[in-house]
């Protein structure tokens, strides 16, 4: 989904089912709408509202499951939005992250990345400058565990997923799919462009923190040779870090 332009609301509030309800900042996949969803989602991690029991950030929205018998659909309605309203876009000003993610492109770890270039009429070395030549937001987190939606995909790149989908992708596998990039984070079906790998994994359930990133969080890849990647592989398979943190 292609990230547009768009001004964040006040929020719409639906029932899902009889213990969740969404707030809705908009319609369209913009920073700032997104940055309303994470302001709000932070504000209730650091102080859940009674009854409230979970939070899911998507795009342009927020899922809260609550608890129907401590706290009434209207009541928690009400005190969401005071609390919206309180907390604006604070988000979009907060410090955030930058996970630099190391990617060895082409050849045996991308093996679409002739193709990727050839669509959109570009050599291999301009795809990959062009790749890691900015910063992605996460949007949200979805389909697999530590799957990060991206946002910020230059155009110059956008290409059209497989016809024929993959059975199996390899864990670490990032791919070009339609306007849209990211990680495979476990091996599984899968119909993107791929034109590299890394040796990151962002979902580990041996680590303190399964979820490497968060949404709101952003990512920039980093081009590395075979050889480094064979040096951070190892590293990785021994526990240590191989991504860079960036803050603010």
């Amino acid at each position: 989904m292609e990230a547009k332009q768009g001004s964040a609301s006040s929020p719409v509030f639906k029932p899902c089912g009889d213990c969740n309800l969404s707030v809705c900042f908009g319609t369209v996949i913009a920073p700032e709408i997104n940055a309303r969803v994470a302001a709000l989602n932070a504000s209730i991690q650091e102080k859940p509202p009674h009854g409230v029991l979970e939070t899911v950030p998507t795009y342009t929205s927020l899922l809260v499951r609550y608890d129907p018998c401590k706290v009434s659909y209207d009541k928690l309605c009400e005190r969401l939005r005071r609390r919206s309203d309180a907390q604006g876009s604070k988000a979009a000003a907060a410090a955030k992250r930058t996970f630099v993610i190391p990617v060895c492109y082409g050849g045996a770890f991308g093996e679409d990345l002739p193709f990727v270039a050839a669509h959109n009429n570009l050599t291999e070395a301009e795809v990959i400058a062009i790749h890691t030549g900015t910063d992605y937001l996460i949007y949200m987190l979805g389909f697999l565990p530590g799957f990060a939606y991206l946002g910020g995909l230059d155009k110059r790149i956008h290409t059209p997923r497989l016809t024929n989908p993959r059975t199996k992708i390899p864990a670490g596998a990032v791919g070009i799919g339609g306007e849209q990039t990211g990680i495979y984070p476990l091996a599984s079906p899968g119909g993107w462009q791929l034109i590299g790998q890394t040796p990151v994994r962002p979902y580990d359930p041996n680590r303190k923190e399964p979820i490497l990133y968060q949404a709101g969080d952003r990512i920039r890849f980093r081009a590395v040779s075979a050889q480094e990647y064979a040096e951070l592989s190892a590293q990785a398979e021994a526990g240590k870090a191989v991504w860079e943190v960036r803050n603010g």
